[in-house]
């Protein structure tokens, strides 16, 4: 028989988001059940990082909820000391995921007015059903890798990862190496392989701010706590990163046409914080390619026509969200009987109204947090963990003011 356990809030990740929501409830003092895949808190963190990997915001803009960083932390945290901050921060508001359970699907009941999620032990195989009045998706933005179509890639006879699988560049000295994708992780990963003498190019197929860390934290003060407007700063930190950076263009690498401040609000694209790449690149260390035509077994041909060979390709291309994987499964396996089943009419309808088919919300920040029925998300703001902090606050506060209002 099924076992079945009735919850008040099942928030499902135990990533930074989901436990900042756990802490935000648990100051609140209301009752929830955390799950988690994985074998650990933040395994992005801890398990698919490089290592010199730091946050590449100034560590007053990546707090969590009601915990500050013990004195002494640098200023841009290290990878290493952000999992033990992560740590304490699970020990403070003693939360205690329940790991290596995976959620296989999530229906709401609207009859009972209470989500139905059948949750699976991946080390016994057992599966139980929580029902809970609240549902909290914290898988985030980053829930699985994601590399692009690329002709000829599984003809490639290299090695070809995901910047998740990339530790170090000590493994690639004397190589030739193509890092695609010029975002944070892409740019760093490049510079990493180029100080370990890897012959290191990278595609950049994009506009791109390249910025220092002292320039966004300065912007993100002033508009922050002067209120000079996003306008304002961008103006400011673009002319700082030129007269800084000098004509990147003459290297293949363009500005977007609005300011970095402006775009990671409308886009959630961030700026690249500078770690000694654009040197690189200007001393022609690294080489810059707009894009790739194909992969052949032991080369590529980039725009152009030029064909160069390499040993390795890696892919910093991102992640996607998987939260339709589950959130929707059981709805279109359903979708036959919705017409004589109201509840799973409902929740075809709830389902698919808050998540678009990339998995991201359709309602825009600040209004993404907050779907129907008490479903909710956290992490996915594309606003790093500044954003994690606002949601999980706003979470807490409604689902406190929602349990208000029934037990009047």
């Amino acid at each position: 028989m099924e076992a079945v356990e009735e919850v008040v809030v099942l928030i499902v990740g135990a990533g930074p988001a989901g436990l900042a929501t756990a802490a935000c409830l648990a100051q609140r003092h209301v009752p929830y059940v955390i799950v988690e895949r994985e074998s650990c808190t933040a395994s992005l963190w801890r398990h698919r990082a490089y290592d010199r990997l730091k946050l590449h915001l100034a560590k007053e803009f990546c707090e969590l909820p009601h915990m500050a960083y013990p004195m002494g932390t640098p200023t841009y945290v290290p990878r290493d000391i952000f999992v033990e901050y992560l740590d304490s921060y699970t020990d403070q508001f003693r939360i205690r995921p329940r790991y290596h359970t995976a959620i296989e699907s999530a229906i709401y009941d609207g009859g009972k007015n209470r989500w139905s999620v059948l949750a699976r032990d991946t080390d016994t195989s057992v599966v139980t059903r929580l029902t809970a009045q609240f549902l909290v998706v914290a898988t985030g933005e980053n829930s699985a890798a994601s590399i692009p179509p690329v002709p000829g890639l599984t003809k490639f006879e290299g090695e070809a990862i995901h910047s998740s699988a990339y530790k170090s560049g000590r493994a690639y000295t004397g190589k030739n190496v193509l890092v695609v994708g010029a975002g944070n992780s892409g740019m760093e990963i490049a510079y990493d392989l180029a100080t370990h003498g890897a012959h290191t190019s990278i595609v950049v197929r994009s506009p791109v701010h390249i910025m220092t860390k002292e320039l966004i934290r300065f912007g993100m003060t002033v508009v922050q706590n002067l209120g000079l407007t996003v306008t304002t700063a961008d103006s400011l930190l673009v002319m700082a990163a030129n007269f800084y950076f000098g004509d990147l263009s003459k290297h293949g690498i363009t500005r977007p046409k609005i300011g970095p401040l402006l775009l990671k609000s409308q886009t959630g694209r961030s700026a690249v914080i500078d770690v000694g790449t654009a040197r690189l690149i200007k001393g022609g260390v690294i080489k810059v390619f707009q894009g790739i035509s194909k992969i052949n077994t032991n080369s590529i041909e980039f725009h152009g026509g030029k064909q160069i060979p390499f040993d390795a390709i890696v892919f910093a291309t991102g992640y996607k969200s998987t939260v339709n994987t589950w959130l929707k499964r059981i709805i279109y396996f359903f979708h036959y009987y919705k017409k004589d089943n109201p509840s799973l009419s409902a929740a075809l309808q709830n389902g698919e109204s808050m998540f678009k088919d990339d998995g991201f919300p359709k309602k825009f920040f600040p209004n993404h947090w907050k779907g129907e029925n008490g479903l909710y998300c956290a992490g996915f703001a594309r606003r790093g963990l500044a954003g994690i902090a606002m949601d999980a606050k706003n979470i807490a506060d409604h689902i406190v003011a929602t349990m208000d209002q029934v037990s009047c």
